[in-house]
């Protein structure tokens, strides 16, 4: 009798890398895009597509109910702290959406949420295998979620998807991109992920590092990708210089440990 061997975990690749391989494909397609109504197109169906991939890995590899639980938190506090941000002007500024991003509710496009909740999961991912306290893994995955509006709303805006009443004072290195938004989205950040870390179990304590291939692949991808877009296609080198640094404070030690890991 022959007896077979297991594969050891490193082999088993999800499937679910296959909808995170199009979420690459569909970026490295947008600025080769002609722009106006097809690259606006590609933009929603990006984020549709991210936030696909996203919710079928956490459904594969943690659990349906952890999925549903994740998918109702970040949908609903993206969609509030939008809705409140367009009425009220907090906690990110006076802004407001143009309908270049299909249907609206409450006067935010239906993407918007989407977006919070496609860069969340890799977020919560990072922000746990980096942090070693709770407010450690709730600051790393603050810090994780909020450095990528550097590369978002520098592009979004000059795509003309949504415009600031009052774009200064300005992030150094960002122009036109109000530092309140910046501190707007650090202090949902900070809500979402520490609501996340409270309401989700850590997988990665009861399975393995190959649980995180998906979101580690996604926000490494978004790291390196939005850098070299910024520098060489979006002409906004500081841009590339402050996200690609912002982000890099926890995208390096999130490598490091996962090479520690693999060996």
């Amino acid at each position: 009798m022959t007896v077979q061997r297991a594969l050891p975990a490193a082999t088993r690749l999800p499937w679910t890398l296959l909808p995170a391989a199009a979420v690459v494909l569909l970026q490295v397609a947008y600025p080769l895009t002609p722009e106006g109504t097809a690259q606006d197109r590609l933009t929603v169906a990006t984020v549709c597509v991210f936030f696909a991939a996203v919710l079928a890995d956490a459904a594969v590899q943690r659990g349906a109910r952890w999925a549903a639980t994740y998918a109702a938190t970040t949908l609903a506090v993206g969609l509030g702290a939008e809705a409140v941000g367009v009425a009220t002007g907090y906690p990110f500024g006076d802004y407001s959406y143009a309908g270049s991003l299909g249907p609206k509710l409450l006067d935010v496009p239906l993407v918007i949420p989407l977006a919070w909740a496609m860069f969340a999961y890799p977020a919560l991912v990072v922000g746990r295998r980096v942090g070693t306290t709770r407010a450690g893994r709730v600051g790393a995955a603050t810090l994780a979620l909020a450095s990528w509006d550097l590369f978002l709303d520098p592009q979004m805006v000059d795509a003309g998807h949504w415009t600031w009443v009052h774009p200064d004072p300005a992030l150094p290195g960002v122009p036109g991109i109000p530092v309140t938004n910046v501190a707007g989205w650090l202090l949902v950040a900070a809500v979402l992920m520490a609501l996340l870390d409270r309401l989700l179990p850590d997988a990665r304590r009861t399975h393995g590092p190959v649980d995180e291939l998906v979101p580690a692949v996604l926000f490494l991808w978004t790291w390196v990708g939005s850098t070299l877009a910024a520098a060489a296609f979006f002409g906004r080198p500081s841009v590339a210089l402050v996200g690609g640094v912002v982000m890099g404070l926890v995208a390096v030690p999130f490598v490091r440990s996962l090479v520690r890991d693999a060996r």
